[in-house]
């Protein structure tokens, strides 16, 4: 059993920043690749960041140059830094984390509840 709970979300203006937080717990052996993304149509969520266990990253071509994914292995957290927020931005943030659980070594895949990220004047 795999639990994520992410915070930092919340009302930004146009040109302003936020920090996502994630944090993972439970049954994990290890911890592959874990990832940030933003609920559109369809039924997978639009990918806007990730990060590898050896910390290769990805970033959707939009928020390129503006955010940050960045991971802490040690206490099994993902960050997401959003510098110089559109309304373009806004949107239900997911975090996602893949990895292993103990005792079976089974692939997990969990998701976050979302939280909200508002730009708005």
């Amino acid at each position: 059993q795999v639990q994520l709970v992410e915070s930092g979300g919340g009302l930004v203006q146009p040109g302003g920043s936020l920090r996502l937080s994630c944090a993972a717990s439970g049954s994990i052996f290890t911890i592959d690749a874990m990832g940030w993304y933003r609920q559109g149509p369809g039924k997978q969520p639009d990918l806007v960041a990730k990060i590898s266990s050896g910390g290769s990253r990805d970033y959707a071509d939009s928020v390129k140059g503006r955010f940050t994914i960045s991971r802490d292995n040690a206490k099994r957290m993902v960050y997401l830094q959003m510098n110089s927020l559109t309304p373009e931005d806004t949107g239900v943030y997911y975090c996602n984390v893949k990895g292993y659980f103990s005792g079976t070594y089974s692939l997990f895949d969990a998701w976050g509840q979302g939280t909200q990220v508002l730009v708005s004047s």
